[in-house]
């Protein structure tokens, strides 16, 4: 008798126990579909809004991806949006009457900034790009900034586009912030660096440009002398390795 009343109380624990899991499984499939729908829809509004005319509509767009991003939603739309905000009224310009209508540079510096918290070798190719072709000290400083936090720097590729820009504005409009950032860029970078001697004639030139703020100087005299350890260490190991 005790053996019956067992069996049936085990019967009711596995019934109890599969509907359970059916449940959670059916939860775990709406929230499934939920999410998709939701991702589905925040992509759209997020293009929608990116491939406005207007400045606001642009910054509002931005608003949603940083919120997407925060939240871990990563997305092919968000990408395409970053991407082409990223180069606003430079590398896609928009005129009437021969007036470029569509040069929002703080739409293009936050586009930049957020483009790090996508570290793929597109978001690198877009901010190479901005790097290079951006006449905006503070577009060209986030995007140098968003480089560094990525970190990729393929056959120094992303190093030498930021030696470029410094010379470029060295020579056209030398601002401390940006040398900074390039500073900070080059300090992050400077592990997968293939040939340090470019990167070094780069900041001997910011720390020797009186130009820029002393912190600024001071930035470059104390990574100059790391670099130039890091160089030395590694020409001593590649001549005791030919000794041997």
């Amino acid at each position: 008798m005790k053996i019956a009343k067992i069996m049936v109380v085990l019967c009711m624990i596995f019934l109890c126990t599969n509907v359970f899991a059916q449940q959670t499984v059916s939860r775990q499939t709406e929230t499934t579909v939920e999410d998709e729908y939701l991702s589905s829809v925040e992509g759209v509004i997020i293009r929608e809004l990116s491939q406005a005319d207007d400045r606001d509509n642009k910054m509002v767009s931005l608003q949603y991806i940083e919120e997407a991003l925060s939240g871990g939603r990563e997305s092919p739309d968000i990408q395409a949006a970053l991407d082409s905000l990223a180069g606003e009224g430079i590398t896609s310009q928009s005129r009437t009457n021969g007036r470029l209508v569509n040069n929002f540079p703080d739409v293009r510096a936050k586009a930049c900034e957020l483009l790090a918290q996508m570290p793929t070798e597109e978001s690198k190719t877009t901010l190479v790009k901005v790097a290079l072709a951006d006449n905006e000290p503070m577009v060209v400083a986030a995007a140098i900034r968003s480089l560094g936090e990525i970190g990729i720097n393929e056959n120094d590729e992303v190093v030498s586009a930021i030696i470029w820009a410094q010379k470029k504005y060295a020579t056209l409009n030398p601002t401390s912030s940006l040398a900074f950032e390039i500073l900070t860029a080059f300090e992050k970078l400077a592990g997968s660096v293939e040939d340090k001697a470019p990167m070094i004639q780069s900041i001997s030139a910011i720390a020797s440009n009186y130009t820029f703020a002393t912190p600024v100087r001071t930035k470059a005299y104390d990574l100059l002398k790391t670099m130039t350890g890091m160089s030395t260490s590694s020409s001593a190991s590649s001549n005791r390795n030919t000794e041997k």
